[in-house]
Order: C-alpha cells, then sequence, then structure tokens
C-alpha cells in the first residue's frame, strides 16, 4: 500500500490509513509524499517503520534514501528522475531493497543489472493518482516486463481494484501496490482484506 495525503484528506488520515492496512494484513506500506520536506516526514516514517516491523511488513520510502536510511526501511523505491538504480545500491546496506519503476522491459532489464530488488511497473489502468504516469499499459504490458526479468519480482500498479485483479492471473507479476483503492476507502482496514483475498485467489 502507498501513501497519499491527498486521497485520504491530510497526512494524518493517510498515516492512519497505513496503520489499518498493516492490522488488516497487508505486506509492505511505502511512504509517498512529494509535499513535506525531509524533516517533516522523519518522524513518520520512523512510526510507520515500527509499525511495519511490530506486524512482519516491510516498509519502503519512496525517492528518497537518505530519509529510507535514517528512518530505518527496509528499502527505497526511486524511478527515472531520481538517482539511478546503481548509485542507490553503492549508499546502502546489502540486505536493503531498492525498486524501480518502469514499465519497458529494456529498462527493467537495466535495472535488473543495476542492483534493483524488484520492479515496480505501471500504468496497468488509468488512474488520476499520478499527473505523470503515461498511458495504460494494461495486463499485457505487465506480462511482458515481468517475463523480461525474471525470476525479479514484478509489482503491478495504477487503477489496481480488488474486481481488477482477477485480469492479473497469468502475467507472473508478484503481486500489486495500492493507492486509491485504500486511502480513498472509507473503511481501509476492508479495503485491504478485499484486495488480498483478491490476490489470493487470482495470483
Amino acid at each position: 500500500m502507498v501513501t497519499d495525503s491527498g486521497l485520504a484528506g491530510g497526512s494524518a488520515q493517510a498515516e492512519h490509513a497505513a496503520l489499518q492496512a498493516l492490522a488488516a494484513g497487508a505486506p509492505a506500506i511505502q511512504l509517498r509524499d512529494k509535499v513535506r520536506s525531509t524533516a517533516e516526514l522523519l518522524p513518520v516514517a520512523r512510526r510507520l517503520a515500527r509499525a511495519c516491523r511490530e506486524h512482519g511488513a516491510l516498509f519502503f520510502v519512496n525517492d528518497r534514501v537518505d530519509l529510507a536510511l535514517v528512518a530505518g526501511a527496509h528499502g527505497v523505491h526511486v524511478g527515472p528522475e531520481d538517482l539511478p538504480v546503481a548509485a542507490v545500491r553503492s549508499m546502502v546496506p546489502p540486505d536493503f531493497l531498492v525498486g524501480y519503476s518502469t514499465d519497458e522491459p529494456a529498462v527493467a532489464l537495466q535495472a535488473r543489472e543495476a542492483g534493483a530488488s524488484y520492479i515496480g511497473c505501471g500504468t496497468l489502468w488509468t488512474t488520476t493518482t499520478k499527473s505523470d504516469a503515461g498511458a495504460a499499459i494494461g495486463p499485457d504490458g505487465l506480462a511482458r516486463v515481468a517475463k523480461a526479468v525474471a525470476p525479479l519480482p514484478v509489482v503491478g500498479i495504477g487503477g489496481v481494484r480488488a474486481d481488477r485483479i482477477e485480469q492479473l492471473g497469468g502475467t507472473g507479476c508478484a503481486g500489486v501496490a495500492v493507492v486509491g483503492a485504500v486511502m480513498g476507502a472509507h473503511d481501509p482496514h476492508t479495503a485491504t482484506r478485499t484486495l488480498l483475498k483478491a490476490l489470493e485467489t487470482h495470483l
């Protein structure tokens, strides 16, 4: 689950939704905040890192390697405009997880060779969460990336809802990342349980 203060209705609500998702069994939380400063996010990141450990889940920080390291995160997720994977890998411990965003098989291969731990692939379906996400690639696009970098895990993102997860069966993806389906939900706990049930059934 990826946090989004705008969808949740505020930073406190986004943190609450993340905690509800953890309580429901979410295996990983990513803190993504393009607005607040690193100093403002540090206490949030530390609280989420602690909560993730208590629930046996992974905690990632989006973009900010320094924040991820200081907060005690399990990993960081970067994209084409952030530090290159190889540069990040040179800065972090060997067991630190480094994710990379791309929907292109050739770029995903380069990221794997540079030391990426997994690929975040999307946008699967049209979404309003990320304005620069590009055209939707659908399940077929996800399958192409997963095949190119196998056995490296590939996580699908972008417009993921419980009723769409069935379409991802057979793509070879390791899982999904969700934003709006939980951050925008009236009941994040129930929304997470519904997503996890769909994943268990179809992936």
